[in-house]
């Protein structure tokens, strides 16, 4: 067998942290939206109601009338549930965490996880797909089931970059007023870009991160570098990405040897196994060993589906 069903104990666990990290994730993603603050302020004779957002910018809401005090009682109310709710659920998820380990609930490399969670962090999360094998991360977990190592070890982690939200993804990048490497830089200080590989991301240990692109069509712009600084990557144009672009979405909680999660964004099992058959059968100058290896792994995650522990 290529796979084997996780112990009892730590399926469980799975199932029990990832409830607590989806509400965790939740609230957090309202706590967000309740940042800063409201307030009244006088001007001479005028009281008006005042929002602030967290870097104490500045929005007039409206004179004080019975509807913007329900406004603002609201909003504080709310703010301060959302705030209680979170330190809860922190709690929460540090001792599922800690649970994850005890049991051996995942093995997603930590450094992975690391950086699915610093480009959440970041909102950056949403622009980014996990392609390749460490999709298999996110299927095993899904479907209960350690898949052999011998299918899974590698050195580097491909991330597609979606073209097609090229304007949004400029906007939430300059918001935090960060470059990509330095983005990569908070999960690992050690990451530079490697010399003669644009595209890619290197640290001290060897690990890669290799960002992808479809190949250019009429609106796009390339070759398109994350941003101003000179040191940034450029994601590089791949052989029928535009294929894995334009594929069903499947999102599930991972979970690292030390019990750290996070949310990976990869592709539809079904567009996973399509795609590594292609891989081994027609794309070009693929070494051969890769070849058996993408067979390989398209035959675990068809085997998963045909037995109903994934969804296609």
């Amino acid at each position: 067998m290529d796979y084997l069903p996780l112990s009892d104990n730590a399926a469980r666990q799975v199932i029990d942290a990832t409830t607590v990290f989806d509400e965790h994730r939740r609230v957090q993603a309202e706590a967000r939206r309740h940042e800063g603050g409201m307030y009244w302020k006088r001007q001479g004779g005028y009281e008006y109601l005042v929002r602030t957002s967290k870097d104490n910018r500045q929005h007039r809401i409206g004179a004080r009338t019975p509807e913007n005090e329900k406004v603002h009682d609201e909003f504080t109310k709310r703010k301060r549930d959302v705030e209680e709710r979170l330190r809860s659920l922190r709690a929460a998820l540090v001792e599922a965490e800690r649970m994850n380990k005890a049991v051996k609930a995942g093995r997603t490399p930590a450094l992975v996880v690391t950086l699915l969670q610093t480009l959440e962090d970041a909102g950056l999360g949403r622009h980014f797909t996990v392609v390749g094998t460490h999709a298999l991360y996110a299927y095993e977990t899904a479907a209960s089931v350690r898949i052999v190592q011998g299918a899974l070890a590698t050195q580097d982690v491909d991330l597609l970059w979606d073209a097609r939200k090229r304007v949004q993804f400029m906007t939430d990048l300059e918001r935090i007023d960060s470059s990509m490497l330095r983005v990569l830089q908070k999960a690992d200080p050690t990451f530079l870009r490697k010399e003669g590989q644009n595209e890619t991301a290197i640290n001290a240990k060897g690990f890669e991160v290799d960002f992808l692109r479809r190949m250019t069509t009429s609106d796009d712009i390339h070759p398109f570098r994350f941003s101003a600084d000179e040191d940034d990557l450029w994601p590089v144009q791949a052989p029928r990405a535009s294929v894995l672009t334009e594929a069903p979405r499947f999102e599930h909680v991972v979970i690292s040897a030390t019990g750290r999660m996070a949310q990976m964004q990869t592709i539809a099992p079904a567009s996973f196994v399509e795609f590594k058959r292609w891989m081994a059968k027609g794309a070009l100058h693929r070494p051969q060993a890769k070849r058996r290896r993408d067979l390989r792994q398209a035959s675990i995650v068809q085997s998963l589906l045909d037995e109903g522990l994934l969804l296609a």
